[in-house]
């Protein structure tokens, strides 16, 4: 006390300040303020009175059932569909290598050249000996033609022209086994030549001039893989396999299309071929081990995007449903209590109302049960209802767009009134 006493004995100019009374500018701005609280008062619920805020402007999406496409997404692997390993088949020393790695080859181009040496002299000695057992069966069938009259003139015995026939026909024998080695050792000289059996796109050079290599250990020299269509495997577990026919089965869904299942391939970064592919095949068999079933799929590689070994994802629609909804993810909240929606419900008053979340689509969740045709969900504008229950303005939402924003009412009038008074 004797310290405040003290504050008022020394400043008895801030003691008079507090009990001057309020200036006229500020009577007015707490007169004002009493009059708009009294009108809020009678008036209800904001926005109901003419000085009221507005209704907020949500974007609504009005429910529209429609045929949707169930997808799954699984992991695959992409493999080519045609792999050739190139290797040699006859032993030797590589001379020269005739291709340019990772290019595109055609059949039948020449990939290397082994030393053919060795292999052309082995085919000039089968055709040499080809030519001597050619020779020996001319003088077979000279012996033979002169001593048939004698024999049938009892001028030589018959065991003796029997002996003549025999080595004729020996003579023609060593003729076709010459031959048949001539042909070896051509085949030979061209295996020296390697040439590429498939077309396609090759890949590294495995062996380089100088090297030896062996047809006994099948030496590999290069791969060759057509890539401009590739196929994509992957797997589904057994218990969804089974899941859609049951369901397909009471007619709870359908078949997609005529039969056949479009696939589309989403790289590592989240992008989505152009080309969709089809689904060639499933397995008819469960893996015992893992309980999956597997599928495989043909997709054009024209750009060369997709690479044998490359793991991505796949998109395939297996069934549809008749009559699904589909709504922007932005418009679902979803917690571990439950999936819930905003509805635009009576006297434009919105309200969360529960639904059933099935997959996700291109950005969108598939809703298996809790709207129905013609329920207004609200996608955006959530920022602007600041009270809960309160009415809004609902305007069609599209992808990209925003409602406009709500126009508020001048509320500026009591800090002008007090900026006033201050000077």
């Amino acid at each position: 006390m004797t310290q405040f006493s003290q504050i008022a004995v020394r400043t008895p100019a801030s003691v008079a300040s507090f009990s001057r009374p309020p200036g006229k500018a500020a009577l007015l701005a707490t007169a004002v303020a009493l009059v708009l609280a009294a009108c809020g008062a009678k008036d209800g619920a904001p926005g109901g009175g003419a000085g009221g805020m507005p209704p907020a402007e949500v974007g609504v999406v009005t429910i529209a059932p429609q045929a949707v496409a169930l997808q799954s997404e699984l992991p695959g692997r992409v493999s080519a569909v045609r792999v050739a390993q190139v290797r040699a088949r006859v032993n030797g020393v590589v001379l020269r290598s005739l291709f340019r790695e990772g290019s595109e080859v055609k059949a039948g181009q020449a990939l290397y050249q082994i030393d053919p040496a060795p292999y052309k002299a082995a085919l000039d000695s089968a055709q040499a000996s080809v030519v001597k057992a050619q020779a020996n069966v001319a003088q077979a069938n000279a012996q033979v033609e002169r001593y048939k009259p004698l024999v049938e003139a009892n001028a030589v015995s018959k065991q003796e022209y029997t002996a003549l026939v025999t080595a004729q026909k020996q003579a023609e024998a060593d003729v076709a086994t010459t031959k048949a080695a001539a042909q070896t050792a051509q085949i030979n000289v061209d295996y020296a030549s390697v040439y590429a059996p498939i077309s396609g796109r090759i890949g590294q050079s495995l062996v380089t001039e100088g090297a030896l290599v062996s047809a006994a250990e099948a030496t590999q020299l290069a791969v060759i893989q057509q890539t401009s269509t590739v196929y994509v495997n992957f797997t589904q577990s057994s218990t969804e396999v089974l899941r859609l026919r049951k369901a397909i089965a009471s007619k709870q869904l359908r078949a997609a299309g005529d039969g056949s299942v479009p696939v589309r391939v989403v790289l590592e970064d989240g992008t989505e071929l152009p080309r969709a592919g089809k689904l060639l095949f499933s397995d008819l068999t469960v893996d015992a081990t893992s309980g999956q079933i597997t599928l495989r799929a043909e997709v054009p590689n024209p750009d060369g995007m997709l690479l044998p070994g490359q793991f991505v994802r796949v998109r395939l629609s297996q069934a549809e449903l008749p009559s699904g909804i589909l709504l922007p993810q932005q418009a679902v909240t979803r917690t571990n209590q439950g999936d819930t929606v905003l509805v635009v419900g009576a006297e434009n008053k919105p309200g969360p109302r529960p639904v059933k979340v099935g997959n996700s689509q291109n950005g969108q969740w598939v809703i298996l049960g809790g709207l129905q045709a013609g329920d207004q969900v609200i996608a955006d504008g959530f920022q602007k209802m600041m009270v809960p229950g309160a009415p809004v303005k609902p305007v069609p939402w599209t992808p990209g767009s925003r409602p406009a924003a709500s126009v508020a009412a001048p509320a500026a009038s009591a800090p002008a009134a007090a900026a006033s008074d201050k000077k």
